[in-house]
């Protein structure tokens, strides 16, 4: 008989993925489907990227590379950081990895093991919980409230701390509320760090250029490693996939503090090895080259903000506090009376609406759906259409 260890029957997963699966089986039944419920930028990668790959692929580039990425990536990744930081970072502190997941997988697994704490928002990124879970350590959540505009207050996380907390992880712009915490806060956060150096910071800044104002987009963005009190244990997320719609290129980089980054190359060689060639090479081409397909991607996104956003509002029993990043909406839905997962399941059945309930992204999820505000304006339209129908009846 086969036997597996117990640590992966603590791993979870992400539910999104299970709810594009069903989507698409609708859909190949010749149901009408309009998923509002992955994560993923509806534009197509931008022609000048897609060359780049292309000019690789026939240029030779087929072999492995520096299990950190090549260095002409990493030096666009630290251009690139320090035209939107002002921080200076050396080339040899990043690591070019396969998605966004993959640092979130590497930095818990460094820290995670039973006995230790590891912080992390909720409602917020299943890996999260699940990775935090999967190495045996304490999952501490810190609330993420509606009341709050879904961003995290510093002393709620500087409260959650004890000696045994090895990793905060903070998300801003947050995935799946669209919260963005205000300079105040995370100035008292760093302040208040200061006085607990056992703890290092994962700073998932995947949406950092996608953030908002009142009439439009807004490029806003805090990041945590503009404090130099911090820079020896900051673990830095970004990538590729949100802000150049290159989801399936599967293309991340983190920024590692000089303790961890040969600990980070050693398991890049042990998991993955590298990144595919052509796609660092495409990584360049997105970091350096013209940011006008951004800046479309961008405006495109905050008319669909207003749209979703004044359309959820107007349904029966919904209410929804207007996102400042990403491109989710957090809905509030109690006053329809239903639990967020049998209401998410109900509308994609019966209406051909993909959404995600709030529990998959935590237990302060409950009462709350998130909606994608990645898809077209005639699609979103019709999904509110198909939502209103529904919870009138």
């Amino acid at each position: 008989m086969i036997t597996t260890i117990s640590g992966f029957d603590r791993i979870g997963e992400e539910n999104a993925f299970a709810v594009l699966a069903r989507a698409q089986a609708l859909a190949a039944q010749g149901r009408s489907v309009i998923n509002l419920g992955i994560g993923q930028p509806d534009f197509a990668t931008p022609d000048h990227i897609v060359e780049a790959a292309i000019k690789a692929l026939k240029d030779g580039h087929h072999g492995y590379t520096d299990a950190r990425g090549i260095p002409p990536v990493r030096e666009a990744v630290a251009r690139y950081t320090h035209a939107r930081t002002g921080v200076e970072v050396s080339p040899d502190n990043v690591l070019v990895v396969p998605g966004g997941k993959v640092t979130m997988f590497a930095a818990i697994l460094m820290m995670g093991e039973p006995g230790a704490e590891i912080l992390y928002p909720d409602p917020g990124f299943p890996i999260y919980r699940s990775m935090i879970e999967f190495t045996g350590a304490t999952p501490v959540p810190v609330p993420m409230t509606e009341a709050n505009g879904f961003a995290f207050r510093a002393e709620d996380v500087l409260a959650r701390i004890t000696d045994k907390t090895r990793l905060l992880i903070v998300n801003s712009p947050a995935n799946p509320t669209g919260g963005v915490t205000p300079r105040a806060e995370i100035d008292a956060l760093a302040q208040g760090l200061e006085r607990h150096p056992h703890v290092a910071i994962l700073s998932d800044e995947i949406y950092e250029r996608m953030t908002y104002a009142a009439d439009g987009p807004a490029d806003t963005h805090i990041s945590l490693l503009t404090y130099p009190a911090l820079r020896d244990r900051l673990i830095l997320l970004n990538g590729w996939s949100k802000t150049w719609a290159m989801t399936g290129w599967r293309m991340g980089w983190a920024i590692w503090p000089d303790a961890l980054i040969d600990k980070a190359r050693k398991l890049a060689v042990n998991a993955w090895s590298c990144v595919n060639a052509p796609s660092q090479w495409a990584g360049i081409a997105a970091l350096d080259g013209p940011q006008d397909a951004v800046d479309t991607m961008m405006a495109a996104f905050a008319k669909r903000r207003r749209l979703t956003v004044d359309g959820l509002n107007r349904l029966p029993g919904v209410t929804c506090i207007e996102p400042e990043g990403a491109f989710y909406a957090f809905a509030n839905i109690t006053g329809t009376g239903r639990k967020a997962k049998p209401l998410a399941s109900d509308l994609l059945e019966e209406t051909g609406v993909a959404l995600i309930g709030g529990p998959d992204f935590g237990t302060f999820g409950e009462g709350y759906i998130r909606v994608s505000y990645a898809a077209s304006e005639a699609q979103i339209e019709e999904a509110l259409q198909r939502m209103e129908a529904f919870l009138t009846r």
